[in-house]
C-alpha cells in the first residue's frame, strides 16, 4: 500500500456565502455553453432573434430531464410510490416524517435523463424557429463538452459520486464519505469532457462543412457515452439495487446513447447539410 501522504485529502467547503458549488459549476457551465453556441450561431450567419429562446429551451430541458431521470432510474420506488414522492420529484424540498418539509434543492440529476431531456427540448425548439435539427444539436453538441466538464467538477466539489477504493497515488481522500483513498471518478470525467471540448472546438474550425449533417451530435454523444460506460467500473455504486445487475445503471442507460450516436455518424458521411 502505498503511503497516504501522497493521497489528496478533500474537503472544500460547501460553496461561497449562499452559493454550492453543484449549482455554480452548473451555472458556470451553462454561461460557457450559452456564449459558444452564440459565437457558433454568429459564425453561421443565423439571426440572433433565432438565437433567444434557445436557452430557455436547454435550460428547463435538461433541469427537467435529469431530474425525471434520477427519480425514475435510480429512485423509483422511493419517488413513485406516493403523493409525496412525485410532489419531491418536481419541488426542491423534502417532506418530514414528523410533518412539514425543509428546502433541499434538486438532490439527485442523473446526465443520462438530462441529455434525453435536451433532445427533446431541442426538437420543441426547432419545431417553433424553423430551423434544421441537425444543425441545431451539432451546434450544441460542440460547446456539451465545456458544460459537463464544469457539472462534472461540482461533482467533485461536492464530494458525490465517488470512485471505489484503490491504492494509485492521486486517490482523493473525500473527509465527508470515509477516509478510505478512492478514485476522483468525478475529476476524470471533467478532464475527458474538457478534451472533448478542445476536440469537437478544433474540429468545427477544420470541417465547418458537417455542421449540419448530425456529425458532431453523433461524436459527441460516443465519447461522452463510451467514456462513461468503462468510467463506470472505477465508481462505486449509486443504489444498492444495481449490485444484482449484470452492469451498473449508468453503463445500462449509456447503451443506447452510444448506439445512437454512432447511428448519426453513419447517416452523416451519406448526407448532405
Amino acid at each position: 500500500m502505498i503511503s497516504t501522504l501522497l493521497y489528496i485529502t478533500w474537503n472544500p467547503s460547501i460553496g461561497i456565502g449562499p452559493l454550492r458549488w453543484y449549482g455554480l459549476c452548473w451555472l458556470i457551465g451553462f454561461a460557457l455553453a450559452y456564449f459558444l453556441v452564440r459565437r457558433l450561431y454568429r459564425e453561421q450567419k443565423i439571426k440572433d432573434e433565432l438565437f433567444e429562446p434557445l436557452f430557455f429551451y436547454c435550460f428547463f430541458g435538461i433541469l427537467i430531464g435529469a431530474r425525471l431521470g434520477h427519480c425514475i432510474f435510480y429512485e423509483a420506488d422511493y419517488f413513485l410510490t406516493s403523493g409525496k414522492g412525485i410532489l419531491e420529484m418536481f419541488l426542491p424540498i423534502r417532506f418530514l416524517a414528523e410533518g412539514g418539509w425543509k428546502y433541499t434543492g434538486y438532490e439527485g440529476l442523473a446526465s443520462h435523463g438530462g441529455t434525453l431531456g435536451l433532445i427533446i427540448a431541442l426538437w420543441l425548439y426547432v419545431k417553433k424557429t424553423k430551423l434544421g435539427i441537425w444543425t441545431v444539436l451539432d451546434n450544441i453538441a460542440i460547446a456539451t463538452g465545456s458544460m459537463a466538464c464544469c457539472i462534472r467538477l461540482g461533482n467533485l466539489m461536492n464530494s458525490e459520486i465517488i470512485g471505489k477504493v484503490t491504492d494509485v497515488p492521486w486517490a482523493f481522500i473525500f473527509e465527508r464519505v470515509d477516509m478510505m483513498p478512492r478514485h476522483p471518478g468525478q475529476l476524470y470525467e471533467a478532464i475527458a469532457y474538457a478534451v472533448l471540448f478542445g476536440i469537437m472546438w478544433w474540429l468545427h474550425k477544420k470541417m465547418p462543412q458537417r455542421i449540419g449533417t448530425g456529425w458532431y451530435f453523433g461524436f459527441c454523444l460516443t465519447y461522452i457515452f463510451t467514456f462513461r460506460f468503462f468510467i463506470e467500473y472505477t465508481k462505486e455504486l449509486q443504489e444498492a439495487f444495481e449490485a444484482s445487475l449484470p452492469l451498473d445503471m449508468g453503463q445500462i442507460l449509456s447503451i443506447p446513447f452510444i448506439i445512437l450516436g454512432i447511428i448519426c455518424m453513419l447517416k452523416a458521411k451519406t448526407s448532405k447539410r
